[in-house]
This record gives structure tokens, C-alpha cells and sequence, in this order.
């Protein structure tokens, strides 16, 4: 089996898609000028930003079936892999937006790129354009693309980060109205996360696993966790760890209430290394210490 094929440098990945490198560390990359190519495992040292056509070569494998036609985003952090070995050749398709981290280096993007989580989403959580989107991502673009055609001067970095992060913060906007308009999708994942907590403390996992954790739950339910904590975050308005918490607390309090079993038992029997982490937490929760919760009841 091959291995994968590394870009360190955007001049290395403009050359590879038969591109013209304007500016060292930024990039629109016209994927159609590429020649066929097999398909390959890439890993990219920079921020990947695709807009793809659904169906299209190295990204196929992990693409469902989609209710926007227009285009797909699909965003890719310095460091990850994409794509699969196989014997297929095809021709790329779209355009690639390609940035490396130092030249966020010094800016209020560069202190604030963690806040993206989308970079983190695995490809089948891509973002699914509407044609009013497409048009705001292409004219970001086009603002981009012209910039690295100017002469660079004293000017040309704050630029091109300032609609860079313009591009990002309409994919913000873009993610919240995919939430909104997936709802029903969202809200089976919620249901399924809720029987997931159901199962776990009816189930030994507790005293074998311990407390449940939200890459865990992500990873029950396929997906990544970044994405399943920004869901459930527009879904319920907490964030996935307080919404676990949230269970762990109301499954404690019908355990305390039952008064068969001591308070460190109870602990235990819910994944708490230390019953003193449990009380800490129980009382931040509900006012009150365990011990005190069972003598109210």
C-alpha cells in the first residue's frame, strides 16, 4: 500500500495542480488545471479550504447524499490526511483556497483561527452551499485571488488575512443555517444521544470506562467531535460536557434519593474515580452536597 503524499509549501501544492504560485504563503488553487491523477492519501502543512463539486475524485469516498447541489465546503486544518489509496484515476475538480499558519503570525486571525471548529469536522460534515452562499464564497474568493495579483507590498498580508477571515466568519454563519436547516437530522442525534446516556449507566460501562466523555459519545455516534459539540450546543443551548453532566446529575439524584447504597458507592457506580470529585460536582450543579440532597428528600 503507498503512503501518503505530503505539501509542505504552497509552491509545492500549486505545482503539483499545475498552478502558478503568486504569493509564498497563500493560494487559489484552480484544481481543474491539474492533469488525471490516481487517487492518493494527501496531507497538507497548510489550512485547505475546498469548494467541490459533490462526487468529485479524492473526496468521494466520505460524500453522501446531499440536499445542496451547488457546491460543497470542506475544511482542512495543517496536519490532516485525506483521500485513499486506490487504482482510480479522475480529474479534480474546483477550486482550493490554501493559506499556511505564519501568515496568520501576528494577527487577530492567527489568535482566533481555534475558533473555527469546522477545520476540525470530518468530511461528511462538510458545509452544503445554498447558490446565494456559493455567490458570497466565490466573491470572497475572487477579493482574495485579486490581491495576490497585486505586487506585494506593506499592505498585501492585512489584506488578504482580513478576507480570509471575512470568508470564515460567512462559513460561521453558513454552519448555523445548516444546523438550523437540518433540524430533523440534528434532533435524531440528540435523540440517539440521549438513549446512548440512557444505555451507558444502565449498562457497567460507568464503573469499566468510567465517566463518558464527549469524544466518546462523537465517536458512538460517527461523528467528530467538534462537530457533535457545536450541534448539540445550537440543538440545546449547553454544550455536549454540561449536557452529559447534566444526566450524570439527574441519574445521581434517583440513586441518592433511593438511600440503598452510600454516597461514595453511588460515586463509584457512575464512573467518579474519587466520590469527592462527585460531591464537588453534584453541589456546583444543585446547591447542595449529596449527603444534604438525601436528607431534603
Amino acid at each position: 500500500m503507498d503512503g501518503v503524499v505530503n505539501f509542505s509549501s504552497i509552491k509545492e501544492y500549486n505545482a503539483f495542480n499545475h498552478n502558478e504560485t503568486l504569493h509564498p504563503l497563500a493560494g487559489v488553487v484552480y484544481l481543474d488545471k491539474a492533469a488525471p491523477r490516481r487517487n492518493r492519501r494527501l496531507r497538507y502543512e497548510f489550512y485547505t479550504i475546498f469548494l467541490k463539486k459533490i462526487h468529485c475524485g479524492d473526496l468521494r469516498y466520505g460524500l453522501g447524499n446531499y440536499d445542496y447541489e451547488e457546491g460543497t465546503l470542506i475544511f482542512l486544518a495543517p496536519g490532516q490526511v485525506i483521500g485513499q489509496n486506490t487504482d482510480d484515476y479522475y480529474q479534480p475538480e474546483g477550486i482550493a483556497l490554501v493559506f499556511h499558519p505564519d501568515l496568520l503570525l501576528g494577527t487577530s486571525l492567527g489568535k482566533n483561527m481555534g475558533n473555527y471548529h469546522f477545520f476540525s469536522y470530518a468530511v461528511n460534515e462538510a458545509l452544503h452551499l445554498a447558490e446565494q452562499e456559493r455567490k458570497i464564497i466565490l466573491e470572497c474568493i475572487a477579493k482574495i485571488e485579486n490581491e495576490l495579483h497585486h505586487a506585494i507590498d506593506k499592505h498585501s498580508k492585512q489584506l488578504i488575512v482580513n478576507t480570509i477571515e471575512l470568508f470564515l466568519n460567512y462559513c460561521t454563519r453558513f454552519y448555523d443555517r445548516q444546523f438550523i436547516t437540518r433540524d430533523t437530522i440534528n434532533k435524531g442525534v440528540l435523540e440517539k444521544f440521549e438513549d446512548l446516556m440512557n444505555d451507558y449507566f444502565l449498562s457497567d460501562k460507568p464503573v469499566n470506562i468510567g465517566l463518558p466523555t464527549v469524544a466518546w459519545c462523537a465517536g458512538e455516534l460517527n461523528l467528530s467531535a467538534n462537530y457533535f459539540g457545536d450541534l448539540i450546543k445550537k440543538e440545546t443551548g449547553v454544550s455536549a460536557q454540561e449536557y452529559i453532566q447534566s444526566k450524570v446529575i439527574n441519574t445521581a439524584k434517583s440513586r441518592i434519593f433511593d438511600g440503598h447504597k452510600s454516597i461514595s458507592e453511588i460515586a463509584y457506580d457512575l464512573g467518579f474515580k474519587y466520590p469527592a470529585h462527585f460531591t464537588r460536582l453534584f453541589k456546583q450543579k444543585t446547591g447542595v452536597t449529596p449527603n444534604e440532597y438525601r436528607n431534603l428528600n
